[in-house]
């Protein structure tokens, strides 16, 4: 690790999207939490001179860099976080925790089971030196489903029963929609699967403190090809439709699962869902009550005590602003609401708190690693028409 004068110096690689939402925490966390370390935004590595460098004065960074392993020579970054396409994490996670670099590595953390394996143990070595690997799950960080997780930690549904679990989102559901890294298996490891379903998968199983057992699932891709992109923005771009791409991924993923507590689970993720543009939904029933969350309503929170007289009994609406609830004292005043943006400057909150008090960060590379292995049983499902698999 390396800090200056109780600084963190952070390096970045990838500029796009998550690089956007990235670099817009590093910069707002310490202007609204008070960090046992400050955040450096030292400098942003890209393979295109001209971009990378447009990148870096647009988003705050010191200075750009070509190639991400000029990042790793430097005394003054301590941190890498990584921002680029499945196909490239371990390279530049493990390469970072051998140079003694902490890392935040996007979701899901590699494109294969064997490849989180190795992160895994690179990571596992590096904490007996005091440096320490996270994934990026940072919807864990919206503060409603922080207290969802809050109040199943304090039995208030009882034994988990129902797992419901979605993300759904529209914006390939449109046939001319160009390609992307995302529709490219050997960028991205898989489609809906491990783009948008690794975030059900971990935030049913963080929520409810359970893992998944097995599952059967089915998977599918309902547009074969695409044209090509002429030129890109963060999730769509134009079409160049005289040259055609083969999509390689699913488009949809649904599959069952039984939870460690003996509970059942559904998933469902596809970004074919007209009119949902970014839509987790989340609900769990217990033996003693029921918990409901909508992303697209994000301050919001469900609850249902069955204790409750019966004549009055129902769903309360929590709004979840108040200083009482998770992250909520460092933000507005009540009931002025958070959006998409806060969840990853709480993600740097948190990794920061646990970096200077020597913790390892949550979620670990471990916990990527069971997420990576539920993917990896649904496509081993699919691939046999839908059969049992079994994690465990």
């Amino acid at each position: 690790m390396s800090t200056v004068d109780n600084e963190l110096g952070v390096g970045m690689v990838g500029y796009a999207f998550m690089g956007a939402a990235h670099s817009q925490a590093w910069r707002t966390a310490p202007r609204f939490f008070d960090l046992a370390l400050a955040p450096r935004m030292r400098a942003v590595a890209g393979r295109d001179e001209a971009a990378v460098r447009a990148a870096a004065g647009k988003l705050g960074w010191d200075e750009a860099v070509v190639g991400w392993r000029e990042l790793l020579k430097r005394d003054d970054i301590g941190l890498i976080d990584v921002c680029t396409p499945g196909d490239t994490h371990a390279e530049i996670a493990i390469a970072a925790l051998e140079a003694g670099k902490h890392v935040l590595c996007e979701k899901p953390l590699a494109n294969s089971v064997a490849e989180a394996e190795t992160m895994v143990a690179a990571a596992e070595a590096a904490a007996e030196r005091g440096v320490h690997a996270m994934v990026g799950f940072t919807y864990r960080r919206v503060p409603a489903i922080a207290l969802a997780r809050q109040l199943v930690e304090q039995g208030r549904i009882g034994q988990v029963r129902h797992v419901r679990a979605q993300y759904l989102q529209d914006w390939i559901a449109d046939p001319q929609t160009p390609m992307s890294w995302r529709l490219d298996k050997q960028k991205a490891g898989s489609g809906a699967l491990g783009d948008i379903g690794a975030h059900v998968i971990d935030l049913a199983q963080y929520v409810t403190g359970e893992l998944l057992t097995g599952v059967s699932g089915l998977l599918e891709t309902f547009v074969h090809e695409r044209p090509e992109s002429a030129a890109s923005g963060s999730l769509s771009g134009v079409a160049d439709t005289s040259r055609m791409g083969k999509v390689t991924v699913d488009d949809a993923a649904i599959f069952l699962g039984r939870m460690s507590g003996g509970g059942l689970a559904t998933f469902e993720a596809t970004r074919f869902a007209w009119g949902r543009k970014n839509a987790i939904r989340l609900e769990i029933n217990g033996s003693k009550g029921s918990l409901a969350f909508d992303f697209e309503d994000m301050n919001l929170l469900h609850f249902f005590d069955a204790s409750d007289d019966a004549a009055t009994a129902g769903f309360r609406r929590i709004v979840v602003t108040e200083p009482e609830h998770p992250y909520g004292g460092a933000w507005w005043p009540p009931g002025h609401g958070l959006g998409y943006e806060h969840a990853f400057t709480h993600q740097v909150v948190d990794l920061v708190g646990d970096l200077a008090a020597g913790r390892q960060p949550t979620p670990s590379f471990s916990d990527g690693l069971v997420v990576q292995r539920v993917l990896d049983a649904v496509e081993r499902s699919a691939d046999g028409g839908g059969g049992w698999v079994s994690l465990v």
